[in-house]
Order: C-alpha cells, then structure tokens, then sequence
C-alpha cells in the first residue's frame, strides 16, 4: 500500500510517524483546556471531541468522547471501530469537503500535553521471544536448561499491576524492596541496584468475555484494539530473590510504561509476518490461521542526565514466537474472562545478535560486561538520571506508521527517613 494523501500538508512527508495510513488514537490537552480524545495526523492532531460536538463525525452512535478516554469506543467493537478509522479517512484525505470545517480542530503537535490513552483494567505481560527467553534461562539455568520445557509448548505469563501502568514521560522512581546477595545469611531493605528495561509491544483488548467462555486464536485477534510500545520496568535484584516459587512481584509491580498514541490493527495489517519455524508443533488451541506477528522495527535508546541519548538496541517484533492474539487465546483458555481496556504484554523482544537484545539484563550479561555508550560512560543496569525511550515503526512504500516514544527518566528511591 503506497502513501495516503491527506490535506494536512506534513501528513504527506515520508519522514512522518503519523501519515493518513496510521491515523493513530491518543488524549491530549493544550494549556487551559481539559484533556480529550484526538487522532494524530501529520504535525497535528485533529480534536475529535470538538469534532463529534461540531456534528461531523456522521456516526449513528451514543456520543463517544465525551470522556477523555478510548475505552468507550473501545467496547463498541470490530464494526464501529472500522465505521470510524474509514470516516476520519474521508475527512482528512487530500480532497475532502469537510477541510475548511475540520481545520480550525487541528492542534500542532508542539502545543500538546500527551495524557494515557486508555484506562487499563488489568495488565498481562508474557515471556514471548525465544532469544530473550534462552539468554535468560543460559544465565541463571545454564544453556544445557535455558529453556523450560513448557515454554516451547505455551505463552507463559503473569498477571501484573494496571495501577502503575503510565504514559511516556513520566518519571519513574528507583524501587526498593527486599534484597540478598547470594554470599549474604539473610536479606535486606534497600533500593534496587539492578534496575532494568524491558523492550515489549502492549496489545489492548477492545472487546470482553465472559468467564468460561474461551476464544481461538482468530477470535482473539478480533478483539485487540490497537497496540502501543511498552516497557516493562524491572528490579533484577528484587526479582531473583522473590521469584522462586511464583515468579515476578515487587520486582515488576512498581512501574510499566506506555506510548501515548494507540496504533490500530487496521493500520498494522500491511506490516504482518509469520512467526519464525517452531521446534515442536502447537496444541491445536493454539494454532495460527494466517500470519499474527507484525513487521515493527523497534530500537532503545539510553541517555545519562545532561548528555546524549545512545542507541542501545535494536530488533524487530517478527522475533516474538508468540503473537498478541495467542497470548490472548491461551488466557482465555481457561475461562478466564478478558475485558475491554485490558493490556497484554508480549514479554522482551530479543533477536539473535547482542544489538538485537531488549533490556540491559542481557545486553550486559548479568552485570558481568559492561555496556559502553556514545559518551564514554558504561552501564550494566539503570542509574539515577538516566532516560530511557523506546521507539518502534513499521516502513511502507514511502511512509511509517509510526508509535510515538516511550520514555521514563529513573529518579532516586524515596527511602524511609
């Protein structure tokens, strides 16, 4: 699919993450007004809740911004979600009627505050990449056992905290927690010295189920809304020694952040890829009725306090060996009912090669190699001061659809005084 033409002049430049083929979802506020529901185009946004109060969006639907929230739009499902993707299409295409009425709605870029796009009802994350999953497994197991022998069978998950899931560019406070060094009798309270990232992909589930019911693959692709990049932060130390027997708590709940633009399936569906050869075939519960991963070109940059941001990762989602709507399947599988602001993590994105790695746990080995940036510094796990973004687009012919940054500055531990 070539490049959209849209009337909104910067929406047709090749360097744009927001041409007319993405029309990604946020909620913005400029100053002096209060947040409301936009869609990104160009430099600009268009102000849908104005729009819907100006009588054009021609939708014979309830009003669906009154809210800054797309979770209303969200439970109205599949045919409203495309009745309203071909609608702002139409208007904001090159040639549409409705410019000269549509155009005192739009807001620069550059006058926005970015807010959560969504309410989150509960937060999923998964263990999806192979390559992640095996370098994780060599360093703690050994490679003779890097891989459980489920994971090749099943997306193996946990269930997370929605109450600490936030938009880009908020801060982010260093965690504490309990901690044990391996050579020490007992453990102590202190502030994470092993603070890390996790380069992931967060798909919204837009419809619901009821408990009991369970879905199949293509059911739960149809129920995903949109996606958003998504870093789930992580205390290692914490992590290591609370997870045994039941796996990730305090070393995860503290922080996950969110880009603020909602990239929606539609937008995607160019960009789909198989998921690379398998070991072992899948139950058939599990099985794929076509291509489910994306083609997304996904990078982490990391910037101390005062200096340059060094690009540390990059890699592709096409390296996840389960897709977002398997994840999905395999919750529901159960019965366990799944809602509509739901947030499902696809787990760490690594590829084969040591610049493909998707957090410092890996890039560094453990802590045992240092990662060296542009500046001079090195970097094994997080420092205070230290900002950290991710960025993702797919590439067509002469566009992006692109995600916006997802970013957290690391600010120091709030201690007991």
């Amino acid at each position: 699919m070539p490049l959209m033409q849209s009337w909104v002049a910067s929406a047709n430049a090749a360097t744009t993450p927001f041409p007319l083929n993405n029309l990604p979802y946020g909620v913005v506020s400029t100053n002096g007004q209060d947040p409301r529901c936009a869609v990104a185009i160009g430099a600009c946004v268009l102000d849908l809740t104005a729009v819907e109060e100006a009588g054009l969006l021609a939708l014979d639907t309830p009003t669906l911004f009154a809210h800054p929230s797309w979770n209303s739009v969200m439970a109205e499902g599949p045919a409203l979600w495309s009745a309203l993707r071909t609608r702002l299409t139409t208007l904001l295409a090159a040639g549409s009627p409705a410019q000269e009425q549509l155009a005192p709605h739009l807001i620069p870029m550059s006058d926005l505050h970015l807010h959560m796009p969504f309410e989150v009802r509960e937060f999923t994350d998964f263990y999806a990449s192979k390559h992640h999953a095996t370098n994780v497994g060599t360093m703690f197991r050994g490679a003779e056992n890097a891989l459980p022998a489920n994971w090749l069978h099943m997306p193996i998950g946990y269930n997370g905290r929605a109450s600490t899931v936030v938009v880009s560019g908020t801060d982010i406070t260093r965690p504490c927690g309990q901690l044990k060094a391996p050579e020490a009798d007992a453990p102590h309270f202190g502030p994470s010295a092993r603070l890390d990232f996790e380069l992931e992909l967060g798909a919204i589930i837009g419809g619901s189920t009821q408990m009991g019911e369970t879905l199949t693959v293509q059911e739960a692709d149809d129920l995903i809304f949109g996606y958003v990049l998504l870093n789930d932060w992580s205390a290692r130390d914490i992590q290591a020694w609370e997870y045994q027997p039941l796996g990730p708590f305090q070393g995860k709940a503290f922080a996950t952040t969110i880009s603020p633009w909602i990239v929606t399936k539609a937008a995607l569906d160019p960009f789909r890829s198989k998921a690379p050869p398998r070991d072992l075939p899948l139950l058939p519960y599990l099985q794929e009725p076509g291509p489910m991963l994306y083609d997304i070109t996904l990078a982490a940059t990391l910037a101390p306090e005062n200096a340059a941001a060094t690009t540390i990762s990059q890699t592709t989602s096409s390296q996840l060996s389960y897709s977002a709507a398997q994840q999905i399947a395999h919750h529901a599988s159960s019965g366990c009912a799944m809602r509509s602001g739901d947030l499902i993590g696809s787990g760490t994105i690594s590829g084969p090669k040591r610049h493909m790695r998707g957090s410092l746990l890996e890039l560094s080995w453990g802590g045992t190699k240092p990662l060296m940036l542009d500046t001079g510094q090195a970097r094994h796990f997080l420092e205070d001061g230290d900002t950290l973004t991710l960025h993702g687009s797919a590439h067509g012919d002469g566009y992006q659809i692109g995600f916006g940054s997802c970013s957290g500055t690391i600010r120091p531990a709030r201690t007991a005084s």
